[in-house]
């Protein structure tokens, strides 16, 4: 590995970092959404939700990330005549569906969680089960999440490379064209697609810590 080298190879996987940071950006927020909705869908008081949510959960919690994604790319568009957009969106909402499936159960456990005393106290105040969530669950259940969605946010991160599978042009992906041209420089673009992930990683190392302490603030105990 030479100074050449790196110089040569860093611009080019450097083109990828803008598909990387937006598929990390889009999937997030889908995640996050899909968490909730199927979290409060596993708590609901109608039969029907609770089924609906809790298979959908299972679906995309019990199969690989890899066959999701090839199942909205390939399969979903032959079998069913279903287009869901340009490639960018498929990779988005296969890492999305993925990981909010894995999220809302962090949803679903962290309202579990509230002291059942905040319960009791709320009807006390003869508040409705709506104003019971708002004003005295869900704010707690809210801090207890933050941790774990800073580390499924890093999860996300490292998902994002599967994208080159379907030629979407991230840093793997520039990763791949230059090894096929030459293989002798592989062990060097490795590193460097390493060095690129962990310096995106980095600020939601720090923010997944900075979580951790509010988490720890402002929740009742049982």
């Amino acid at each position: 590995m030479t100074i050449s080298a790196i110089s040569e190879i860093f611009p080019v996987l450097a083109q990828g970092l803008k598909i990387t940071i937006l598929i990390l950006l889009a999937s997030a927020v889908f995640g996050y959404f899909m968490a909730f909705v199927a979290g409060f869908g596993r708590l609901s008081r109608f039969f029907i939700i609770r089924k609906l949510s809790g298979l959908y959960i299972e679906i995309f919690r019990g199969t690989s990330l890899i066959v999701q994604l090839f199942w909205l790319y390939y399969a979903l568009p032959i079998l069913f005549d279903i287009h869901l957009g340009n490639d960018f969106w498929v990779g988005a909402l296969a890492i999305g569906l993925n990981y909010g499936a894995y999220m809302s159960e962090v949803v679903r456990t962290s309202i579990n969680s509230v002291a059942k005393g905040q319960k009791e106290a709320s009807i006390a105040l003869n508040m409705s089960s709506f104003q019971q969530m708002r004003f005295i669950i869900f704010p707690q259940a809210l801090r207890m999440m933050l941790p774990e969605f800073g580390n499924y946010l890093i999860q996300m991160l490292k998902a994002t490379s599967l994208v080159s599978l379907i030629a979407l042009k991230d840093i793997l992906y520039y990763g791949e064209i230059m090894r096929s041209s030459n293989i002798s420089m592989a062990p060097t673009i490795y590193l460097l697609i390493l060095v690129f992930y962990f310096i995106i990683a980095l600020p939601l190392i720090f923010l997944t810590r900075k979580l951790e302490k509010m988490s720890k603030k402002g929740v009742a105990s049982q």
